[in-house]
């Protein structure tokens, strides 16, 4: 069942913001101020414009309007330029800004318990790596500066009007409603459809990626036209939540739009009445209004540029609720006094109420070789990934050396029990690079080592470069067999004192995994092994073997005395066999 991963709350993205922007003060006050100072530079002009204007109605000389021309012009350098070092100073916040939420975010990814990633599927986190990081990103390093560019002009320009005289505020108050009533309706609808705006996105990228992971099983099955179906559904959900946003958004700016006139005529007409009464001078009236027409600007972008932050702290919202899923593991004080691997009594579900597990009870000993075998579906998988410890058991325990396997740090844990899986991945690098993420810093001599143990330097030393060869996306396609015994070197390397192989030599040719899993033993010698196979030869070869059948373990023992008891175990040999 897939679920989502979970979204930070309001009060989780403030403390966050909080945190992040006192790890800054320097950059933080130095850009306010500077677009401070750059906004008191601007509100010279209407100051000026103004008693230009009552120095006419006097009467004036040409040398008293080219001074003021003179610091009109000054005043305009001198805001350019606190100007263009306020914007650099917010783009170099933003950008150490955007730098860590990013870092954060990898480290919070990174973190995931597995089960758990594997509950939510890929689109999600997907979603949330690309879109998501892109959308704070414009929100950071463009929107919010701008957006506090713009607050900080409304304000002083709002001061600057206000000292004209008393009589400029009643105007301004005209705006006062419906500004209130307007973003009151917005910020009330706009966090929750911007999410679910998000959410859909998810949707979609999760759909596409099992089509084309599983495109030649949709291909097989004809599954084509279910697929599109699902997709075209997907897009329909988007579209209605893309298009309630839109509507939020064409009530809200008209109205704002509105708002933004009503001062500036009321300016007009209140002023021009005081005026002919004698009470104010033409030149208040002349700077009032302008100040009030300059208030249009700010506030115009205080308004556009709270869209774009609504969908950045949606995002935020979005890349914090992955720091917010609960670990399934807790870090304890105890260390393991040896490697014994013990299950007791252990149950397990991916599903509330379905017991995929029953009871299971398994010790392996120090240096052993166990083989699972089973129908498909009986659990050993899942058994393999508790004895991982990549799940924790629902009831009982999974311990090495006396101590939970949960209960033990991830790199510690590593130490001890490593797991290798059909499943591969091959990152983007040199082959080096690839096969020394389990030890960084092994010597070129240790990663030949390592390959050679699974028959895999043979072809590297062929590759063009050798070990300096990129793969991986853009670089040289590595064929899956290829890849798996990569990931075999990587683990040869890691050098855990306990493996769990589930089906890890599955993409490679019958004949060449029997010849690479006995280049293996000799590696693995000493070390425990439980491996999970299909492949009964790999039984065969172990100290004891499992037979896993609905959830329990039916048979324990050797393979040769399992064989002489004709019960499960002996009827799969036969049919491996031929014999069935």
């Amino acid at each position: 069942m897939t679920t989502r991963l979970p979204v930070a709350g309001p009060r989780d993205v403030r403390s966050y913001a909080v945190r992040i922007a006192r790890r800054h003060p320097r950059l933080l006050w130095g850009a306010l101020a500077l677009h401070v100072l750059a906004a008191v530079a601007a509100l010279a002009a209407p100051r000026l414009l103004g008693d230009l204007v009552g120095a006419v109605e006097d009467g004036t000389t040409r040398g008293h309007v080219d001074r003021i021309a003179l610091l009109l012009a000054g005043f305009l350098v001198v805001q350019t330029v606190l100007t263009r070092f306020a914007r650099y100073y917010s783009q170099v916040l933003g950008e150490q800004v955007l730098a860590e939420l990013r870092e954060d975010f990898v480290a919070s990814a990174l973190s995931l318990p597995v089960g758990t990633v594997e509950s939510a599927g890929s689109g999600d986190l997907l979603t949330r790596t690309n879109r998501d990081v892109d959308q704070l990103g414009w929100s950071v390093r463009m929107a919010l500066p701008e957006w506090t560019i713009a607050v900080v002009t409304a304000v002083l320009t709002l001061a600057a009007a206000l000292s004209v005289g008393w009589w400029v505020a009643l105007p301004c108050l005209l705006a006062a409603p419906p500004l209130v009533l307007g973003l009151r309706w917005y910020l009330a609808r706009a966090r929750d459809g911007y999410e679910r705006e998000s959410a859909t996105y998810s949707e979609i990228t999760a759909s596409l990626t099992e089509t084309v992971e599983g495109a030649r099983t949709v291909e097989a099955l004809g599954l084509g036209e279910r697929r599109i179906a699902r997709g075209d559904a997907d897009c329909a959900r988007s579209f209605e939540a893309e298009r309630y946003t839109l509507r939020l958004r064409t009530v809200f700016f008209p109205s704002m739009e509105i708002s933004y006139l009503l001062p500036v005529v009321g300016t007009l007409l209140l002023g021009g009445w005081l005026h002919t009464r004698g009470e104010v001078s033409l030149a208040d009236v002349t700077a009032a209004t302008l100040y009030v027409q300059m208030l249009i600007d700010p506030l115009d972008r205080i308004v556009s540029i709270l869209d774009e932050l609504q969908m950045g702290a949606a995002s935020l919202a979005r890349l914090l609720g992955v720091s917010l899923v609960p670990d399934d593991r807790t870090a304890g004080e105890a260390r393991p006094h040896d490697e014994q691997i013990e299950a007791e009594d252990v149950r397990f579900s991916y599903v509330e109420g379905r017991d995929v597990l029953h009871g299971i009870d398994l010790d392996v000993g120090v240096g052993e070789r166990v083989a699972m075998v089973g129908p498909s579906g009986a659990g050993k998988s899942t058994l393999g990934r508790l004895l991982a410890g990549i799940h924790p058991p629902r009831t009982g325990r999974v311990t090495v050396g006396g101590v939970d396997l949960v209960d033990l740090p991830l790199d510690d844990l590593r130490g001890h029990v490593a797991l290798v899986t059909q499943e591969h991945h091959v990152f983007v690098g040199s082959v080096r690079d690839n096969v020394v993420l389990a030890r960084p810093g092994a010597s070129d001599d240790a990663v030949r080592e390592a390959l050679d143990a699974v028959d895999a330097l043979e072809w590297v030393d062929a590759l063009p470069q050798g070990l300096d060869t990129v793969v991986g996306s853009g670089g040289l396609a590595l064929a899956a067999a290829q890849a798996q015994q990569v990931a075999l070197a990587r683990l040869v390397l890691a050098d855990p004192h306990t493996l769990v192989l589930d089906e890890a030599t599955s993409l490679i040719d019958p004949r060449a995994a029997r010849h690479l899993e006995r280049s293996l033993a000799a590696v693995l010698e000493g070390r425990t092994v439980i491996a999970i196979a299909h492949r009964l030869f790999s039984a065969h070869d172990a100290d004891r073997v499992a037979v896993v059948e609905d959830g329990v373990i039916s048979e324990l023992g050797p393979h040769d005395e399992l064989v002489a008891a004709g019960g499960p175990y002996a009827a799969l040999w036969e049919s491996w066999h031929g014999k069935g």
